[in-house]
């Protein structure tokens, strides 16, 4: 189904290729082997759920999916292979197929993509799927019907999805098209309808190992020093998506100029604070102060944690990390205290965002808490 090419799209993240460009998917063969399975067997499910932390491969996957549902032999729609080929073993297509070129043009009549509309006027995407983008199945399947085949629909992500929406799709999922097959992608499966779980088969991605979130940020051709691909890595948490996302707001530099300033707490910088913070003037709805407000509550809950456990990160950022993180908090009794702190500064600085407060008071505020705390502790 043909997208407007000349706007954005949700489902691509800024300084990465579209997960439909992505060839290599890393770390999740097991999620494609069920698939394979399910798509070889007697009963091939109509309608996947795909789920697992956010940025681990769910949208790559979809469209690996997609491109091998689409380009399988007409009249091919799953099931056991006594009277046909043999099973395939892996979602491999032929990138000069005609319709993955379609796909690659956004012009493949049995594809549809459900994702949040951009408003060009605004220069925004919408914050949620709404209803009217769900309806415009209802054309796809007239349209498509007539080419044959299977159709295939992604919707990236279903979280998005308004409660109008939700239900839109949910009477689709209840009396699905023939020869269609829906892919939901999902971070977070407790956001959407149980009537949507309970008619899709889940299919869960798992995390992905440092060395292989590495890989795939060389894939995407994300070039970082050796001390920023160490921070990226670690405060990623086996994400691609949010290394990627990182990579391009310089969160791994905001982390560690962070990390340097509360460890000299309870006597901080006075000078490197004000310098710090004042780097940010009149940005408190920019991209680069949403990025400094993650960073601190990420540094306090590592912070925290490692109190509670007595351990460090199961990835540290550097070498000096845990060393800091024991000095701040080297019992689990004040692991409470950071924690309930991160509460605190938490809520004030989103607040503070959503007013548009001033981003250089309310870092000076943040850190100068923060060394206060150190302190009392």
């Amino acid at each position: 189904m043909t997208d407007d090419i000349d706007l954005p799209v949700s489902d691509q993240l800024d300084g990465a290729p579209h997960p439909a460009e992505t060839d290599q998917l890393l770390g999740q063969s097991g999620a494609e082997t069920e698939f394979l399975a399910a798509y070889s067997s007697a009963r091939f499910h109509h309608a996947w759920l795909m789920t697992g932390p956010r940025g681990v491969g769910k949208a790559t996957l979809a469209w690996k999916i997609a491109k091998f549902l689409l380009t399988q032999p007409s009249g091919d729609t799953g099931g056991l292979f006594a009277d046909a080929a043999p099973a395939p073993t892996d979602l491999t297509t032929d990138p000069n197929h005609p319709v993955i070129r379609r796909m690659m043009a956004g012009a493949e009549a049995r594809l549809c993509v459900i994702r949040r509309a951009y408003d060009p006027k605004r220069k925004q995407f919408k914050s949620q799927i709404t209803v009217d983008e769900v309806r415009k199945l209802r054309n796809f399947f007239a349209l498509s019907a007539a080419d044959g085949g299977r159709r295939v629909v992604i919707v990236d992500a279903a979280d998005d999805m308004n409660v109008n929406a939700a239900n839109a799709l949910l009477k689709v999922l209840e009396e699905p098209p023939a020869n269609t097959t829906l892919l939901l992608i999902c971070h977070q499966p407790s956001r959407i309808l149980p009537t949507i779980r309970s008619r899709c088969r889940t299919l869960r991605l798992s995390e992905l190992s440092a060395d292989l979130v590495q890989q795939a940020l060389g894939h995407a051709g994300v070039e970082l020093d050796p001390a920023q691909t160490r921070a990226t890595t670690a405060l990623s948490a086996g994400s691609v998506g949010d290394a990627i996302r990182m990579s391009s707001t310089h969160g791994a530099q905001v982390y560690m100029t962070l990390l340097a300033l509360i460890g000299q707490a309870p006597r901080m910088d006075r000078d490197k604070i004000l310098s710090f913070a004042n780097a940010y003037a009149g940005k408190s709805a920019s991209d680069e102060f949403e990025t400094v407000i993650a960073m601190v509550e990420t540094l306090i809950a590592r912070l925290a944690r490692s109190g509670a456990t007595g351990q460090p990160p199961a990835h540290t950022v550097s070498d000096q990390e845990f060393g800091i993180f024991q000095k701040l908090c080297p019992t689990p009794a004040l692991a409470r205290t950071w924690a309930d702190l991160n509460q605190e500064i938490s809520a004030r600085l989103r607040h503070g965002r959503a007013v548009n407060l001033d981003p250089v008071s309310m870092i000076l505020d943040t850190l100068f808490k923060i060394d206060d705390c150190a302190a009392r502790a």
